[in-house]
């Protein structure tokens, strides 16, 4: 079984209640279980920033399936959740990405593993930090508590949303 996780956001209708979602489908698919959540913060959007504000959270699981069925698996719960791309970074009900997969780093056309933003985005660090503080990103060598420390870009407003 490998650990993986799972960038997890929502700007479009019931953001939360949407995350909660995407979390309980991913516990339903066939050779994974999820073993953790984080917390979820409410998140400025960055790249497409004329656009409601998102709920970002990190999932993570333990898996047998390889990383390109649970790319396939992710993104059809996105389709089955109404997801419909239009825009890069655009406004999306759901949106589901493979930050991690074990130790893999993986440079394909359509699945880069270790996700190639996520040391720069304040939105996944804070909560894979909260998750898991010293797990190390397979391709930086640094811990998710280390590349959170060094993050400076003060313009991505994340902020913890209370229960």
């Amino acid at each position: 079984m490998t650990s993986a996780y799972i960038g997890i956001g929502s700007n479009v209708g019931d953001r939360q209640e949407n995350c909660l979602e995407a979390v309980e489908r991913m516990g339903k698919l066939s050779g994974c279980r999820v073993t953790g959540c984080s917390d979820w913060y409410l998140t400025k959007p960055v790249g497409v920033e004329d656009q409601n504000w998102f709920v970002n959270g990190v999932a993570s699981l333990t898996t047998g399936i390889s990383p390109k069925v649970l790319l396939r698996r992710v993104l059809d719960i996105e389709a089955d959740m109404g997801r419909v791309r239009r825009e890069r970074w655009g406004p999306r009900i759901i949106d589901l990405d493979i930050l991690l997969f074990g130790r893999e780093i993986i440079q394909e056309e359509n699945l880069k593993v270790p996700h190639p933003l996520m040391h720069l985005r304040r939105f996944v660090l804070e909560p894979i930090a909260q998750l898991a503080p010293d797990l190390i990103h397979p391709s930086l060598g640094l811990s998710m508590t280390a590349l959170l420390k060094r993050l400076t870009d003060e313009s991505q407003v994340v902020t913890k949303i209370k229960e």
